[in-house]
């Protein structure tokens, strides 16, 4: 009993103070704070610069992801329709982003540097079906820029496979 009044009061000494200190409140939708540089968001794949897509439907990511929320179905390229270098394209490529854990498994895996993870959040929707992203959605570049914090700030260094100087 005797040492449940001093934490008691300690407790309470916490309390006091904090109350009159002027609360920190950060207005979100006018003021977004800056991601980290590696931080993890919304999933684009790329193109090359001839318009050809980088993504030859080999499925590594599919298989590489622990939450299982990528599916590619490939189909071939022809000559009349080439849609990427490869023998083969993704012809349907979703990700279930309800399921996504944003781990970048699926980054480290493609060979091509196809698809990366962006600094887009703000992934919300009123229907669990719009969170399943086609090819289509994925392709397209994202609608809102978000900051990124300066990386001289961090000590963390870029990634030898982000690192194209």
């Amino acid at each position: 009993m005797a040492a449940i009044v001093p934490n008691t009061l300690k407790g309470f000494g916490v309390t006091l103070k904090q109350i009159f200190k002027q609360p920190i409140t950060q207005q979100y939708p006018e003021y977004k704070r800056p991601v980290y540089p590696r931080f993890r968001g919304r999933h684009l794949l790329h193109r090359h610069e001839n318009g050809l897509e980088k993504c030859v439907g080999c499925s590594l990511c599919a298989a590489a992801c622990p939450a299982d929320c990528i599916r590619v179905v490939a189909a071939e390229n022809t000559a009349e329709n080439r849609v990427s270098p490869g023998e083969r394209y993704a012809r349907i490529y979703e990700i279930n982003m309800s399921r996504c854990i944003f781990c970048g498994y699926c980054e480290l895996a493609c060979p091509f540097d196809a698809i990366t993870l962006g600094n887009d959040f703000e992934l919300s929707e009123y229907n669990r079906d719009d969170l399943i992203y086609t090819k289509d959605m994925l392709l397209a570049p994202p609608v809102k820029q978000v900051p990124v914090a300066d990386r001289a700030l961090y000590d963390t260094p870029i990634p030898y496979y982000k690192d194209h100087s």
